[in-house]
């Protein structure tokens, strides 16, 4: 049985987030000329070239800059998490390693390849959310955990 949260149902402010974001990486795009993901942003830093360093740091501050200041004037709504920390480990770690062998995370293949029509990021798309699903399943309705 799906039990909906109706009180933390937000469409107007998900919207919102969800027209910032897009924004956001389509204005990355345009004036760098470069795509707005994450994983590809932090791992420029591990081996960082010459006058490619400052806009990543920048970036990265105002990835966690942002809701910091949000914190400021707004109640954040409580986080809970149901799992333990060998399993925030393993699933890190995982997060990871499918992100380096499918050329991107989340947001690289969600939000920009998907929206410059990209095959590759749909493939990619399709598999992490189907791979999610599968989890999800297998962890809540066959192990029960």
């Amino acid at each position: 049985m799906i039990d909906i949260a109706w009180g933390s149902f937000t469409p107007w402010s998900a919207l919102f987030g969800g027209i910032l974001i897009g924004l956001a990486a389509a204005s990355f795009l345009l004036l760098n000329g470069r795509i707005a993901g994450i994983s590809g942003i932090l791992g420029g830093l591990l081996v960082p070239a010459r006058g490619d360093i400052a806009w990543r740091i920048a970036f990265l501050i105002g990835l966690i800059g942002a809701p910091t200041v949000w914190m400021l004037g707004a109640e954040l709504p409580a986080i809970e998490i149901n799992a333990g920390y060998p399993a925030l480990i393993a699933a890190g770690l995982l997060v990871g390693v499918g992100t380096r062998y499918g050329s991107g995370c989340t947001s690289g293949h969600g939000v920009c390849g998907l929206s410059r029509l990209s095959l590759r990021s749909l493939a990619a798309t399709l598999s992490f959310m189907a791979a999610g699903f599968v989890t999800v399943y297998i962890i809540r309705h066959v192990l029960g955990v």
